[in-house]
């Protein structure tokens, strides 16, 4: 990346390049993408390509990627050695396929046209199953006279490191072996310096006219209305001689395991055709990104940059989703419980009961050139999965499955009340032990996301305001479960302790000339006295007072935060705001999720309803109706769409699953196995949505249909279909 000079408050100059160590997560954008990018995701591998479907022809991050390694570099298809013309292209609306219509361009000899354009017609169709790529070509003759023309595909890999595909230098790395061809096959393989021989195999049927170990060509002979079929199969890691599955085979046990993915969850439609595309495709974008482990289903954090193992970020989206498909939030529970750390390790940060920030796959991971093999440099990841456990064992009452994780729920509470507190002052602080971590460990993890209201970054150990929250929220829910499983002095125990850190937490994070709460304490427990979307959080949690919470409310939904598509991370006219930025001033539609949950809770339904509405309009102007992991801060303005941010990840799991929130959020939904009672608390619906049906809304074997009506006022509530004992009620404190 080029070196660029950034002017802190105090006048100090920093370049990029002093920064990288501080930045391990930092993804360069040095140019602007030359066209759209299209991603498809299935358990541990992905593919991104261009509109044409090829790789690595126009720059960027393309690529077939498996376990954070780059199997495929470039894939390049040409008609008579030209590129051909793009039609148009698009995922399907399931995620299953990514197809693209291409045609011919003029081909000329000496300055005459011997095939003039858009004769030939390729459909190319592209989708990923078990670790393989699978394409087909169809090519066909739309003119009445015979065509010949030639096809080529240009192929090459690098077997790049994912780090090394963001931009982080390496010294050494391994040996590509010789390519090997035969008359079908090419096979890539490489040996890394962990040891291990990665390969690519690319399968082609019929076998090409010429294959070498770079191109393969086809000469193609075409009477009018001919039709031919070029398959394309590409494997990463493929045993030998094992070969892959025929396309349409494949193509259609892909789309039978998305179907049966869906199956048994609730599902939502509404009054309006636009929200039921934005609902569509959340759904369709979390069932990509869950990715089957040995514990369970667990959903990848986001493509391209965070497709693996995210503690903070499954744990989020689980509870996101925990209102319509509990089922994720066990298998996140169980995933991190087994990779929950053991005992202190300052390269990964990790301190017994820790539980996992992130987990990779790639030769860099394995050789220690990146922490992040096992990587436990997150502060909150802990206290939300204990948070996450007491609410699934709400939702669902399921005590075998909270039984078998409380080991790891009590080392958990260990860490927090021990090592999570080092200065032993009452609250949770993060210090990175290894400086190739992350600086910052909370969601806001930037480097200079955390700062002073005169622009100095937070230094020592630092308390973070909503890990407080969580920790709270952590020990008042967790308690009732071990109330529930009999376990009453530690209950009793964990009450008081909650209720104590609500206290000491109020008294050090006030800030009455604000009107809201510090971001953080630093190491001298100097409160940052910054207005940010932290706050917002502290109401999701529920540690704060009604009359704080109006507070904290008023200013979100205030024009300093509230941008007309959302609320900004950080209040416009501190001094780091910067609406571009990753986390000082940008939009994440997540953080929005967590707070309109936290209205809720606080009866604030109007802020809930103007919150939704902007988030619903900005997701109508984006690509696919897709909400992005985030876009930027500027203020909204008349018959424009908001600025995208130019390396967000989309799609993102918790950004995936932010309509479902939103929807929760409205309606006020509680679900209580013990009562068989769905409640709507206080429910409401913006004013784009006249109703919202629930259908297989499920609750201890019961299952039930809803229709949510908006009249002038209120809302009424009708039982469309039932199995079950579960009641419904509604709960009304207006």
């Amino acid at each position: 990346m080029s070196t660029e000079t950034l002017t802190a408050p105090d006048s100090d100059r920093t370049t990029v390049d002093d920064m990288l160590g501080e930045l391990p997560f930092y993804i360069a954008a040095t140019a602007t993408a030359s066209g759209p990018r299209w991603t498809l995701k299935h358990d541990d591998a992905f593919v991104v390509v261009d509109g044409l479907g090829d790789i690595g022809v126009s720059g960027g991050s393309d690529g077939l990627f498996f376990k954070d390694t780059r199997y495929l570099s470039r894939l390049e298809l040409r008609m008579n050695g030209v590129q051909p013309l793009l039609l148009g292209s698009n995922i399907r609306d399931d995620n299953s396929s990514f197809s693209a219509d291409l045609t011919n361009p003029d081909f000329m000899i000496d300055d005459k046209v011997v095939l003039q354009r858009d004769l030939v017609h390729v459909g190319r169709t592209l989708f990923l199953w078990r670790g393989t790529a699978y394409q087909r070509l169809a090519v066909a003759n739309h003119s009445d006279q015979a065509v010949g023309l030639t096809l080529s595909l240009f192929y090459d890999n690098d077997f790049a490191d994912l780090f090394e595909v963001r931009g982080t230098r390496r010294r050494r790395r391994g040996n590509a072996l010789p390519a090997k061809t035969e008359p079908d096959r090419v096979l890539f393989e490489y040996r890394g310096l962990d040891g291990v021989v990665r390969n690519t195999s690319l399968t082609f049927d019929p076998p090409p006219t010429t294959l070498t170990s770079n191109e393969a060509v086809y000469r193609l002979e075409l009477v009018p209305a001919e039709t031919r079929l070029i398959y394309v199969a590409i494997g990463c890691n493929r045993p030998a001689g094992q070969r892959p599955m025929p396309f349409l085979k494949g193509l259609l046990e892909s789309r039978r395991e998305l179907r049966a993915a869906a199956f048994g969850t609730t599902t939502i439609e509404t009054s309006n055709a636009l929200f039921n595309e934005v609902l569509c495709r959340s759904a369709a974008d979390l069932r990509m990104l869950m990715t089957e482990t040995p514990e369970g289903r667990y959903p990848y954090a986001g493509t391209p940059w965070y497709s693996t193992t995210f503690g903070r970020d499954g744990l989020v989206t689980a509870l996101q989703m925990l209102w319509y498909d509990p089922s994720v939030a066990r298998g996140v529970l169980r995933r991190l419980a087994a990779h929950q750390a053991t005992k202190t390790d300052a390269a990964s940060d990790a301190q017994p009961g820790k539980i996992l920030h992130e987990m990779r796959g790639g030769e860099m991971a394995a050789l220690g050139e990146v922490p992040f093999a096992h990587y436990y440099g997150s502060v909150d990841a802990t206290p939300l999965f204990v948070l996450l456990a007491g609410l699934y064992a709400e939702r669902t009452g399921d005590v075998e499955t909270i039984k078998g994780l409380w080991p790891a729920i009590e080392v958990a509470l260990g860490w927090i009340d021990g090592l999570g507190d080092p200065d032993h002052d009452g609250f949770v602080e993060y210090r990175r032990a290894t400086e190739l971590g992350l600086a910052n460990q909370g969601w806001k993890d930037s480097y200079d996301a955390i700062f002073h209201a005169d622009g100095r970054l937070a230094e020592g150990n630092i308390a973070l305001a909503e890990v407080q929250g969580y920790v709270f929220a952590a020990k008042t829910t967790i308690a009732r479960c071990a109330r529930r499983l009999g376990r009453i002095e530690q209950a009793a125990r964990l009450e008081v302790e909650a209720q104590r850190l609500a206290e000491r937490f109020e008294a050090a994070f006030w800030c009455p000339d604000l009107g809201t709460y510090a971001i953080a304490l630093d190491g001298n427990k100097q409160p940052c006295r910054v207005s940010t979307s932290n706050a917002g959080q502290l109401l999701f949690t529920g540690i704060i007072q009604p009359d704080r919470a109006a507070s904290v409310a008023a200013g979100l939904l205030g024009p300093r935060f509230f941008s007309g598509w959302g609320i900004r991370t950080v209040a416009q006219g501190e001094v780091r705001y910067n609406p571009m930025s990753y986390h000082n001033g940008s939009i994440w539609p997540h953080d929005n999720a967590l707070i309109a949950l936290g209205l809720a809770r606080y009866g604030l339904k109007s802020e809930v309803e103007t919150l939704f509405k902007g988030l619903f309009d900005a997701a109508t102007y984006m690509d696919l109706r897709r909400l992005p992991e985030l876009f930027c801060g500027f203020r909204r303005q008349p018959n424009r769409g908001p600025t995208l941010y130019p390396v967000a990840c989309s799609p993102q799991a918790w950004a995936s699953a932010t309509p479902f929130s939103l929807v929760e959020a409205a309606l006020g939904l509680e679900l209580d196995p013990e009562r068989e009672e769905i409640r709507f608390n206080n429910p409401c619906l913006p004013s784009f949505l006249d109703n919202i049906e629930l259908h297989s809304l499920q609750l201890n074997g019961s299952t039930v249909d809803l229709k949510v009506r908006r009249h002038r006022r209120d809302v009424s509530v009708e039982i469309t279909r039932q199995s079950g004992r579960a009641k419904v009620s509604i709960v009304s404190s207006r």
